[in-house]
């Protein structure tokens, strides 16, 4: 089983560079599901239905969330009927509408996908360590392939969920940070793990944001609003899972970062 994994899609200019290079990428690399977190697709924070049903209809199997999930008041009328996306599953469970796994079904096998958001510097939330043997757990009894999209800050907190779940899950994928980490490799016992995948969305941009603003907040420390690029250079970041289709672990992970100066070769 092959993975394409999309990292946060920012604004229309993220939306757009989907739309623009997803059937060349499904064409070139021939993945079985493709996954993409869409977080940040409504102008930098949430995510409308509309660009949800546009997400399907490019090609994607499953739109992964995180802490902006909830930024666009949109998502309460329509996430309960969203089968292809989920948010972080450490949210309180009785409050929260919407689901944190799905399943999708690849050639008579399944892949379980799972969203959870990550806690220092972040929302305090449920432990996602618990939550991670919880759904685990509850996947394996379906499947041995598993996908987790960990959204959160610091390297470390992602590197600890990987190792706490090396040889139970196939692949954990860091997402939030916005730029792509080079540590993609196969832990011992066959999860393969990438720290964050990174940002698809403006290039020239500061994590996807207009330059000037970011700037003079660092050098006023003073609040200002920050605004998405929508229009200019693209960037698409993006990695590639092989799993084994009888053990479910992973045998390759290649993460990449579409550029101007680095374009798709097909």
């Amino acid at each position: 089983m092959r993975i394409l994994f999309i990292g946060d899609v920012v604004g229309s200019l993220g939306r757009e560079t989907v739309s623009a290079y997803l059937p060349r990428l499904k064409k070139f690399y021939k993945p079985q599901v493709t996954i993409l977190n869409g977080e940040n697709a409504a102008s930098g924070r949430g995510i409308t239905e509309k660009i949800y049903k546009t997400f399907l209809q490019d090609g994607v199997d499953v739109v992964t969330l995180g802490n902006h999930a909830w930024d666009n008041p949109q998502i309460f009328d329509f996430i309960e009927s969203a089968n292809k996306m989920i948010r972080p599953a450490n949210f309180p469970e009785k409050t929260t509408p919407g689901k944190g796994m799905v399943y999708i079904t690849v050639n008579q096998q399944e892949l379980a996908v799972i969203n959870l958001q990550a806690r220092s510097f972040m929302t305090a939330l449920d432990d996602p360590f618990e939550k991670a043997e919880q759904l685990v757990a509850e996947a394996q009894k379906r499947t041995r392939h598993i996908f987790l999209d960990f959204h959160g800050e610091t390297t470390s907190e992602k590197q600890a969920l990987s190792w706490f779940l090396d040889g139970k899950v196939s692949a954990v994928v860091g997402t939030h940070t916005h730029v792509q980490t080079n540590d993609g490799r196969i832990l011992p016992k066959g999860t393969a793990y990438l720290t964050d995948v990174g940002m698809t969305g403006p290039y020239d941009s500061i994590l996807g944001m207009k330059r000037e603003a970011v700037i003079e907040k660092f050098r006023t420390a003073l609040p200002h609003r920050f605004e998405v690029v929508a229009k200019g250079r693209a960037m698409l970041s993006y990695c590639v899972i092989d799993l084994d289709d009888a053990t479910g672990r992973a045998t390759a992970i290649n993460a990449q970062v579409i550029t101007p100066e680095h374009p798709l070769k097909d």
